[in-house]
């Protein structure tokens, strides 16, 4: 059986920066990771743009420089991820998904089988059907079947998970929600060219596809179950021209609606006391995710609280269960209030390193604040 002092679970940007602090501390460590390098951020429409500035989501201390010195795009960032893994000398196993992990003498054997996929984002051909079908976004059975899917177990002392908070999207369980024309997920927006959509949700990634869905020759309504935007919960320079297209009639916008079924055609909302229809081809519920908490609960760590957070120690990033180590996103859960992302998450792999082997990691505790950003 192979053996590490250290597995990391997860191949995002904060999994690769305590990779790399492990590394450089000479603590024995590999990293795997279901998907691709960056998984969640590859099921992102092409061009989207990240909130943050290059200097707030660089990591391992590799500089994030952009063609026009502006915040990164999906593709930009992705190809940073794999120069940070050249740079720093991370080997990250790919399409390894991690099934079990179970305690063993004073550590663990993690078992993992094959995968051609990450966990999370849009599969094709899925669709969320809470009438017996299968969530657009959930974390999809491996189409490999089971016979043809290889084995393996590793020995590992101790256990990074880095796996993120983005795995499936939320529901809103109303009829309709399973019809091809539905999705959770903003796709390439020229497929949306001179399509009726109505986008339902008032965050960012609403908003944001609203704007792009609007510039393409879509015609665009929002539903939002609230009066207004919250200007804390968007981006702050897309909240003047969301508003500015809205006033302007460029954009649809039903406030306090909410969807009570969705047809072929047509979506029924309730305004108010009474009913509203309005034409859609297509679909977007834009509503945000939830994270999958299955690794946790078979690890034994302990959630905790409405977002279910794993319980760990801020300190050492350590869980409740010893020797297994959360960091990035994953330590929020399904967060209601998006309060951790990259920017907030860079201390962990110092804490990790120290927790492991008594050493600091200089200047790796700077750590800076975030708008919402979900």
């Amino acid at each position: 059986m192979e053996s590490t002092d250290v597995l990391i679970v997860g191949g995002g940007p904060i999994g690769l920066e305590v990779h790399a602090a492990l590394r450089g501390a000479g603590v024995e460590t590999m990293q795997v990771e279901a998907g691709t390098l960056g998984w969640t951020m590859g099921w992102w429409a092409p061009g989207t743009k990240y909130f943050s500035s290059p200097e707030r989501i660089g990591i391992a201390g590799v500089p994030l420089v952009t063609r026009d010195q502006e915040k990164a795009t999906r593709e930009e960032y992705l190809a940073y991820l794999r120069q940070v893994a050249g740079a720093r000398g991370l080997e990250v196993e790919l399409g390894w998904r991690v099934e079990t992990i179970d305690r063993e003498g004073d550590g663990f054997v993690v078992g993992m089988r094959r995968s051609v996929r990450g966990v999370g984002g849009p599969a094709p051909g899925a669709r969320l059907a809470r009438e017996g079908g299968e969530e657009d976004g959930a974390p999809h059975p491996d189409p490999l079947p089971g016979g043809e899917r290889e084995g393996r177990r590793i020995r590992a002392r101790r256990v990074v998970l880095a796996i993120g908070n983005m795995h499936r999207a939320r529901a809103l369980g109303v009829p309709g929600e399973g019809l091809a024309h539905v999705s959770h997920f903003l796709a390439d927006p020229h497929g949306y060219y001179g399509r009726d959509v109505l986008i339902v949700g008032g965050k960012n990634s609403a908003v944001e596809a609203a704007i792009r869905l609007h510039r393409v020759g879509a015609r665009v309504t929002m539903s939002y179950r609230g009066v207004e935007f919250d200007p804390e919960r968007i981006k702050y320079w897309l909240t003047p021209e969301i508003q500015w297209l809205i006033s302007k009639g460029k954009i649809g916008f039903i406030p306090e609606s909410e969807v009570e079924s969705i047809g072929e055609r047509v979506v029924r909302l309730r305004v108010g006391g009474g009913v509203r229809e309005v034409a859609a081809d297509r679909v977007l519920l834009l509503i945000g995710y939830e994270q999958d908490a299955t690794l946790f609960e078979r690890a034994g760590i302990e959630l905790e609280g409405e977002e279910r957070r794993p319980r760990f120690d801020h300190t050492t990033m350590e869980t409740s269960v010893p020797g297994v180590f959360v960091a990035g996103t994953a330590t929020g859960g399904t967060q209601r209030r998006t309060k951790v992302f990259i920017e907030t998450s860079h201390a962990h792999g110092a804490r990790i390193v120290r927790a492991i082997t008594g050493r600091g990691v200089g200047g790796a505790e700077e750590s800076y604040g975030a708008m919402a950003e979900s």
